[in-house]
């Protein structure tokens, strides 16, 4: 009797210490709203208002399963399989993906950082990102920049990809990203590289990026698409080649944070604007093959009034050069947000974009449909849950 007390324990500590060798975790996040809109086309030069239930107005609805297994030595085995969904109808986003928004495997070392392989997000992402509002829950999808030009509001991840970032070494972190073609006649066909690297000290947080596409979803004029390529169906622009790059800088001091945010993208070979990606509508193929550029200019702040209590705002001013037009945009955000615990908060927010000099694009807050004109106002009021 007492050796088989002494078997059960036995084998009691040795399941305990197995599974703490390695973990699985669901997680995920619920956004859901009621969205105004001053303006939505309905026809040539026509436009109503509208008033409408959205999902992920600040964050994409998702949920995900991340998983570790400590190999010894500082050494884990790490996965994430990530999916993004409308709150409002059920439905899959990310064209469809089941695991849409990130889906990796790969190794991590506590001194010198992790690899993985899958879909993933770019260095844009990963390290501008988090200092402008349109990357973080202080204003997410409706305060990008317009049509996500920058791909700061991640509108695409990178598929076929292999990443490395680095440990934080006192502060100072850095990675780099290559995504395959994986095309056997094409290597530079529908590729993707982009690479970053950010450093904190004292309250200051800097960063710069750097993406590059190649034929990433070109039509007409532009190179053949490859379909299997690193960007595919979500990708933002029908181009040749985009290049897009960033830096920013943000200072806290107390409850309050400023920040400041440039990026710029470079299109040749540019053929339109994906119909399905940030609610763009009538911009494929009107652009010749031409090039064009972006350029942004960001200033935010947010600030705790309380530890339930936030309140966001910013200005984005883009000047752009489409098809000979010389289009230029300026938008302001505010939003505040109530947390009715840690895990589920109420937000109020608020966007009006005006675009000028130019008859090639109307106003079009990111994530709703294009206004028939040069001027759009969004309000939302929203929930959002995690767990």
């Amino acid at each position: 009797m007492k050796k088989t007390l002494m078997v059960a324990a036995l084998t009691g500590v040795f399941a305990t210490a197995a599974h703490a060798q390695s973990s699985v975790t669901l997680y995920g996040l619920i956004d859901a709203g009621i969205t105004y809109t001053n303006n939505q086309a309905t026809g040539p030069n026509q436009g109503h208002s509208n008033v409408q239930m959205t999902s992920g107005s600040v964050n994409g609805s998702r949920f995900g399963l991340r998983g570790a297994e400590d190999l010894g030595g500082g050494l884990k085995a790490i996965f994430t399989l990530e999916n993004g969904f409308g709150i409002n109808d059920g439905t899959l986003k990310q064209s469809s993906r089941l695991f849409g928004r990130q889906a990796f495997v790969g190794l991590a070392s506590d001194q010198f950082g992790a690899v993985t392989l899958g879909r993933q997000y770019d260095s844009m992402v990963d390290y501008v990102g988090p200092l402008s509002l349109t990357g973080t829950q202080y204003g997410g999808t409706q305060f990008a920049h317009p049509f996500d030009n920058d791909n700061l509001n991640n509108s695409f991840r990178v598929n076929n990809s292999v990443k490395y970032q680095s440990a934080n070494y006192a502060g100072f972190k850095f990675g780099a990203l290559y995504g395959f073609s994986n095309q056997a006649d094409g290597f530079a066909n529908n590729r993707a590289y982009s690479a970053g690297a950010s450093y904190s000290f004292a309250g200051f947080n800097l960063a710069a990026a750097y993406l590059q596409l190649n034929s990433n979803g070109a039509t007409g004029a532009a190179a053949a698409f490859n379909g299997s390529g690193a960007v595919t169906g979500d990708n933002t622009f029908f181009a040749g080649r985009q290049q897009t790059w960033g830096a920013g800088a943000n200072y806290t001091f107390g409850p309050a944070t400023v920040g400041l945010v440039y990026s710029q993208t470079n299109l040749s070979q540019w053929a339109g604007i994906n119909q399905g990606a940030s609610g763009n509508q009538g911009l494929q193929n009107r652009f010749g093959g031409n090039s064009g550029h972006f350029q942004n200019f960001e200033a935010n702040a947010r600030y705790a009034l309380t530890p339930a209590i936030s309140i966001a705002g910013s200005y984005t001013y883009t000047r752009s050069s489409i098809a000979g037009e010389r289009p230029h945009w300026n938008q302001f955000n505010l939003q505040t947000a109530y947390a009715l615990s840690k895990r589920t908060d109420v937000y109020l927010q608020g966007e009006y974009q005006q675009v000028s000099e130019n008859s090639l694009v109307n106003a079009n807050i990111n994530g709703l449909n294009a206004s028939a004109n040069e001027k759009q106002v969004a309000v939302t009021a929203g929930l959002r849950h995690r767990f």
